[in-house]
């Protein structure tokens, strides 16, 4: 890696709450900001890979404060989001007469980074007549603009992030290998939600903070709620758990966020067994959901819940138990269940 003049050496991080606008304490978490104290002291390539709604761009956006120059311009480009037939004057720039149109010189958006930091953002969908003109630029630290002949030098930082599969997109012809290569210097994966299911009551916090829940009279979280957040799947990740507090906050009744209040796919979710082909759930799944049901029916008087599923007392207290879910609902007072 090429280290900064000057930058101060970098320790293995000491999570205790947040990191560069990160949030999450499990050792998946740990690991991703480990990578971004060592890296965000470099110059080098970073490639950032994760699905969709994993925070690639919050990484990037970390990468680069946590370095020795965070006062220096971060640009970020989607690179999906961009027209095709104007993609390249936006990234590279163009001069005058460049194309039809084109009635002043236009500085691109690699050139107005300076000395700061490049993202390029969903870089699979740089079309592939464009990947030459980037790698060049990765080689030779300049650019030339659409239309002239005098190069500029590229003095930015390139980081860029996928959640595709770069290496399959470079075996059927999608991905120039030489430009993964350029960029895959030093590569960091994100891991999705449903892996670090540990972090989902902090960043539930963290959102409700964000997001002002004590402006709605809203200041906590029932634990069946927070039960049901952990077991959810989160196919959209830290993004879709945000949009779901942010919702919730707007729609729920205070004081308390409550099982009625969240989206009803995240109510009625049953998570899959990911053996069975047929993805159907297992008895256990069903069992741990009919609980949760008669909990909810009966206002978390256990012994209603109890006769309401046919079992008796000692059943359903070991069920409990035995799914993790003894704080989901709490024996209201005179409950002979709870003496």
């Amino acid at each position: 890696m090429e280290i900064a003049q000057g930058a101060p050496r970098v320790d293995l991080v000491e999570y205790r709450g947040e990191y560069a606008g990160l949030s999450g304490a499990s050792s998946g978490m740990q690991k991703v900001y480990q990578v971004i104290a060592r890296v965000a002291v470099t110059r080098d390539p970073v490639l950032i890979l994760g699905e969709s709604g994993t925070g690639k761009e919050l990484v990037a956006r970390a990468i680069h404060s946590k370095g020795p120059w965070p006062e220096r311009r971060f640009v970020a480009i989607d690179c999906g989001a961009l027209t095709p037939t104007l993609i390249e004057s936006e990234m590279f720039g163009h001069v005058r007469g460049a194309f039809t149109g084109a009635t002043h010189s236009r500085q691109g958006l690699l050139a107005a980074a300076g000395e700061g930091t490049v993202f390029l953002d969903e870089i699979m969908e740089l079309p592939v007549s464009l990947q030459p003109k980037l790698l060049r630029v990765l080689q030779e630290r300049e650019i030339r603009p659409l239309g002239s002949n005098e190069p500029i030098p590229m003095k930015a930082r390139i980081i860029a992030a996928t959640n595709q599969d770069l290496l399959a997109a470079i075996k059927r012809g999608a991905f120039r290998e030489e430009l993964y290569f350029r960029l895959n210097v030093v590569s960091l994966k994100l891991p999705p939600l449903r892996e670090r299911r540990e972090d989902i009551p902090g960043l539930v916090r963290f959102f409700m903070a964000k997001h002002n829940a004590g402006a709605a009279g809203i200041t906590s979280v029932s634990e069946e709620v927070m039960a049901r957040l952990t077991a959810y799947e989160w196919p959209g990740n830290v993004r879709e758990l945000e949009n779901c507090v942010q919702r919730t906050l707007a729609l729920g009744s205070a004081p308390q966020i409550l099982v009625g209040d969240l989206p009803s796919n995240v109510r009625n979710f049953i998570r899959l067994s990911r053996r069975d082909p047929a993805a159907l759930a297992t008895l256990r799944e069903l069992e741990q959901r009919s609980i949760l049901q008669a909990l909810e029916t009966t206002k978390g008087d256990r012994l209603r819940a109890a006769k309401l599923l046919g079992i008796g007392k000692t059943t359903i207290y070991r069920k409990l138990k035995e799914y993790g879910l003894e704080g989901a609902a709490e024996s209201p007072a005179g409950d002979p269940l709870s003496s």
